[in-house]
């Protein structure tokens, strides 16, 4: 009998040592967690909490026993949590739980709490509420900047679209959807489906590149919506998440109100253009005339002098009047080929970006001003361009350039008391580089006054009271719709000097003297 009993004695001491080994065990775990682990009254009195408390509250474990929890509710939390208690003290008896509670500095932070009661298996009476609680407020946070991101984009009026890595349609925004004649539960729609073939090609061979190999790409695109195509600045996306799936959002802007924009700027810059030349030929509306007169009346000499020659011998050869007649031929070739290069000067058109032989187009614009400016007394002198230079360029805008820049040289030749005599105006053209051709043009004249340098290029604005002011403007904006440029820049001495940014060669103008007003250097892609 004593050996029996000694031997259930040592059982259950092993036993009480084992759950004291437990016990502290599982005490060692609640105080090491980062979540608060507390006991709570059916009142939601604080009986015990752990030393999580003191990181996520700054309350040490013993300072919270005694007060109440709820006394630390946030009360927009407290009344949904008090609607709410019978159901989860009496019934349910498990509840979870976010809601907002006050730390010892005074403010609030987000709690998650596992709740779960303990009742007496006898009574039924409640013993205690353990809570489990951990500081969710990064997460709440995050949830809350994707719900207002969520509806900036359900409500901007770009086109969202969300597809994912089988490129099929995962979302819409209510702009597209609206676009696109979608509804929210509209079955599955292959990306390319919503694109104009174009753009589809687009989105083969430049999009699906560029997102593999670098995850974004922008550029232009155009959705095919029931109303029409649309023109859209796309930035394409690519996201990952965390399980390794790939989804591509595609923000769309519409172009349609911008590209018309510029088109009309194109129709209202061709116009002025256009008005340009017209006011370029105005001028020289005497000089053509006359140019015109000479070959007309070389044409009368000639034909005079063949008809003499027939009524003299009225049975003489055909070919006695070879030269005559190959004259007459030469001097109406020369007059249409003069009056070619007025019409197709002064007509309207588009800028059209081809590779254009330099030394051609210089040729026609000198040819152009040459007779008015030898009737005015001045020497416009051209150094020949290499042979087979060519630029990238539109042939009649670079001419008008030119015409507008020979222009204004003459109209400063006759504002001073040249230096030289006769004045001059020289047109030179060289390579810089590889890559780059420039055009120079230089005067005798008294170069750009100081005040007026900043405003030199900009419209209506100019230094003759009859001028209109939109020469230098229009030539500048014609040479960056090339792709070029046009300078000015003050060389510190008398007068002014234009130039692009290349050193200065002033050994390459054999002159008997320098020209003192302005030079104006036109820089250009080189084909």
């Amino acid at each position: 009998m004593s050996t029996t009993t000694d031997t259930r004695l040592r059982e259950l001491e092993q036993t009480i040592a084992r759950l004291e080994e437990e016990k502290r065990h599982y005490q060692w775990l609640a105080e090491s967690t980062t979540d608060l682990i507390s006991r709570h009254d059916q009142d939601g009195v604080f009986l015990y909490a752990s030393q999580a408390s003191q990181s996520l509250l700054g309350f040490a474990p013993e300072e919270l026993v005694g007060i109440c929890a709820y006394d630390m509710f946030h009360p927009d939390d407290l009344a949904a949590l008090l609607s709410k208690s019978p159901s989860i003290y009496y019934h349910e008896g498990f509840y979870e739980q976010t809601y907002r509670f006050r730390t010892r500095a005074g403010h609030y932070i987000w709690f998650e709490t596992t709740s779960r009661t303990r009742r007496d298996p006898a009574t039924g009476d409640l013993i205690d509420i353990l809570c489990v609680s951990r500081d969710v407020s990064r997460r709440v946070e995050e949830e809350a900047r994707r719900q207002r991101l969520a509806r900036v984009v359900e409500s901007t009026t770009d086109y969202v679209l969300f597809c994912d890595e089988d490129e099929t349609l995962v979302y819409s925004n209510q702009a597209a959807r609206e676009l696109l004649g979608l509804a929210k539960d509209s079955p599955s729609l292959a990306i390319r489906q919503l694109l104009t073939t174009q753009a589809t090609q687009t989105w083969c061979q430049q999009v699906l590149p560029a997102i593999h190999q670098h995850g974004r790409w922008s550029g232009e695109l155009a959705l095919a919506s029931p109303g029409g195509d649309i023109p859209v600045l796309s930035v394409v996306q690519q996201h990952r998440e965390q399980a390794g799936h790939a989804q591509l959002s595609l923000v769309n802007r519409d172009l349609s109100l911008r590209l018309e924009a510029e088109a009309q700027a194109r129709r209202h810059q061709e116009q002025i253009t256009h008005a340009n030349r017209l006011a370029s030929l105005g001028e020289l509306a005497t000089t053509i005339a006359h140019e015109c007169n000479q070959p007309l009346a070389t044409l009368s000499n000639y034909a005079s002098g063949a008809l003499m020659q027939l009524e003299r011998n009225p049975q003489q050869p055909a070919s006695e009047l070879t030269v005559p007649l190959t004259r007459i031929s030469h001097q109406i070739q020369r007059l249409s080929d003069r009056l070619k290069h007025i019409r197709r000067f002064v007509r309207r058109g588009s800028l059209h970006l081809a590779p254009q032989d330099l030394s051609a187009i210089i040729s026609a614009a000198v040819d152009l001003w040459e007779p008015q400016c030898r009737h005015e007394g001045v020497q416009l002198i051209w150094c020949m361009t290499p042979p087979g230079l060519y630029v990238t360029a539109d042939a009649e805008g670079l001419e008008q350039v030119l015409v507008n820049l020979i222009r204004n040289a003459l109209d400063a030749c006759r504002d001073t008391v040249a230096t030289t005599s006769p004045p001059r105006i020289l047109v030179d053209a060289y390579p810089t580089g590889a890559d780059t051709v420039c055009i120079d043009i230089l005067d005798d004249g008294p170069g750009v006054p100081e005040d007026q340098r900043p405003q030199l290029f900009t419209p209506f604005v100019s230094s003759r009271p009859e001028g209109l002011g939109m020469g230098l403007s229009i030539s500048l904006s014609l040479l960056e719709a090339m792709g070029g440029g046009l300078t000015l820049e003050d060389t510190g001495r008398d007068g002014a000097t234009c130039r692009a940014p290349v050193p200065e060669d002033s050994q390459r103008f054999q002159v008997s003297s320098p020209f003192t007003g302005a030079r104006f250097r036109i820089s250009l892609a080189r084909v």
